[in-house]
């Protein structure tokens, strides 16, 4: 059998003599930090640890840009941001043992989230390797193993030849949709070897495309170009496959009302004649979506926070566009494509015949006046005025990061992100603590726009170090701490549940003077100047943090 090479690049006799006579000083670490920068890497976060200062002493060599978080998590959350914000593989670099199991539950929210995340781990010297216990510092019986259940793909590095591969076979795998997080690690002794292996030149770990298949766009075609009452829940993986043109163009065709999940916010223009918008959590809008004769679901697995929590039972036909192949049919029966979203949505909107419905944007109206009636019912003159302020103060294209905090909870249903890619919070795996370091991650991707923050008092306290980082950068991240004395939304569950509330009360800081120390200009708020406070902050260079003391509430839950 022969092969013809004919077609690769040729190497230049300079090429040639660097490849064969490469510079000398190079370690295991080296090639780490030259194969992200040959696949395209400029920026990586992390923070250093024994066993991984042959990649951070690499770095310095290297022009890549690193953000040092000052807890592996907030690391972790800032990675997962900037993967969402840019679309592209985000690189995490970790050290062994609790550097590396501390970033887990940020790594199940880029999982749940979809976000490409390249965690790079060092691992104890090869000959601790196997299971043994040898008494290394960091030590595990089997590290990847903690790691193997929350991410894509685990890739092993045993000598210094397999790092290029494996961190590219990485790389390609947090592209390939469904995006997530991987895992590699690799040995102290190797990263710290000194290599003679040539300099990494550019690698090619372009993801393969996921294209749905003919048949089922055919017969999704008839199902909607037929329906009498078509509706479409849109989520994240609208979102993340950079879709939303072709959604609006989709519904517009067929006259189809369109909600957005929580983790789709953004994904269909809010104020758009056929937007139910994003009321999930409400039984008006959950007997709409029951009442559509074809429901089209795409880039969502109808989880527990898309579906009121279980209660939505279907009586027409799903077609489920889904690039997760775990997620197709996972909560209800569905004619299942397993493609990205917007291949899947491009090609659907070629074969859907155009279908006529005058009464669509008014089913839509009357069921928002059903939503709005609800809320209205009931005493959140507050909690709307805040969410409103924060509207007004945040520009359009400005990027925002939702802990799992009231006021997001609020964000989810009622906040009109403007565009696609601009609201971002936890709520896949629905971990504290994710607002301020994503911001920080976000910003990192973008400094020339101001990113906002949302947390409250128990959340912010989970990454309050992190004020160190967005000092030492300098970056434009304003950082919103709604300050109610305890873990609000739990104290309001476990008061309807039990009657009282248990362990939800918090002595906490104070937060401006907290903040100063760090050097962060800092203001304290009320409902009346959050809007004038907020947007000076936002349009200030670097980090500012506004705290807003105040006691919100939820709207009364439908689903049970």
């Amino acid at each position: 059998m022969s092969h013809d090479h004919d077609d690769r690049p040729r190497l230049t006799a300079a090429q040639a003599e660097a490849a064969l006579n490469p510079p000398p000083g190079r370690n295991g670490g080296d090639l780490v930090i030259e194969t992200l920068q040959g696949l395209g890497a400029t920026t990586v976060f992390g923070l250093p640890g024994q066993h991984a200062l042959g990649m951070f002493d690499a770095l310095r060599r290297s022009s890549l840009s690193y953000v040092g978080l000052r807890v592996e998590n907030n690391a972790g959350f800032a990675a997962d941001a900037y993967g969402r914000i840019t679309g592209e593989v985000a690189t995490l670099l970790l050290s062994t043992g609790p550097g590396a199991l501390t970033s887990l539950a940020a790594l199940q929210e880029a999982a749940a989230a979809s976000a490409p995340v390249l965690a790079v781990s060092s691992q104890i010297p090869t000959a601790g390797l196997g299971g043994g216990r040898h008494g290394y510092l960091h030590e595990l019986r089997d590290q990847k193993a903690s790691f193997r259940d929350v991410v894509k793909s685990v890739h092993t590095v045993r000598t210094a030849s397999q790092i290029p591969s494996a961190i590219a076979a990485a790389w390609e795998s947090a592209l390939t949709a469904p995006h997530g997080p991987v895992w590699v690690e690799i040995p102290q002794d190797v990263l710290l070897a000194e290599t003679v292996l040539p300099v990494v030149s550019a690698l090619d770990a372009t993801p393969r495309e996921l294209y749905p298949r003919p048949e089922l766009t055919l017969a999704a075609a008839h199902l909607l170009s037929h329906a009498e009452r078509p509706a479409i829940i849109a989520g994240g993986g609208v979102v993340r496959s950079d879709a939303a043109g072709k959604l609006r163009a989709l519904a517009e065709k067929i006259n189809a009302p369109v909600v957005t999940t929580f983790g789709g916010k953004g994904a269909f223009p809010w104020e758009h004649p056929l937007s139910l918008r994003s009321w999930l959590e409400d039984r008006h809008t959950t007997d709409f979506l029951e009442s559509a004769d074809v429901l089209l679901v795409v880039g969502s697995g109808l989880g527990e926070l898309s579906s009121n929590y279980h209660t939505f039972a279907p009586r027409g036909r799903i077609v489920q566009i889904e690039a997760d192949a775990g997620k197709l049919e996972s909560n209800h029966p569905a004619l299942g494509i397993h493609s990205d979203a917007r291949e899947a949505l491009a090609d659907l909107l070629d074969a859907v015949e155009p279908r006529e419905d005058d009464d669509a944007a008014a089913r839509v109206r009357t069921l928002l006046g059903k939503v709005h009636g609800r809320i209205a019912a009931q005493d959140l003159t507050l909690e709307q005025q805040v969410l409103a302020s924060v509207r007004e103060a945040l520009p359009d294209t400005s990027p925002s990061f939702w802990d799992m905090t009231i006021l997001a909870y609020w964000a989810w249903s009622a906040f009109d992100a403007r565009h696609p890619n601009t609201m971002h919070s936890a709520q896949g795996a629905g971990g504290l603590g994710y607002g301020f370091p994503a911001a920080i991650g976000a910003a990192a991707a973008d400094r020339t726009r101001p990113v906002l923050a949302v947390s409250g008092d128990g959340g912010a306290m989970y990454s309050i170090a992190e004020l160190a980082t967005v000092r030492q950068y300098d970056l434009p991240v304003t950082w919103l701490i709604v300050d109610d004395g305890g873990y609000g939304i739990l104290r309001e569950y476990m008061t309807g549940a039990f009657g009282e509330a248990t362990a939800t009360e918090l002595s906490r800081p104070d937060f401006v003077a907290l903040a100063g120390s760090f050097g962060v200009p800092a203001v304290r708020t009320t409902p009346q100047s959050l809007a004038a406070d907020l947007g000076k902050a936002l349009a200030a260079p670097g980090p500012s943090v506004v705290v807003l003391p105040a006691l919100l509430k939820m709207f009364e839950p439908t689903h049970l």
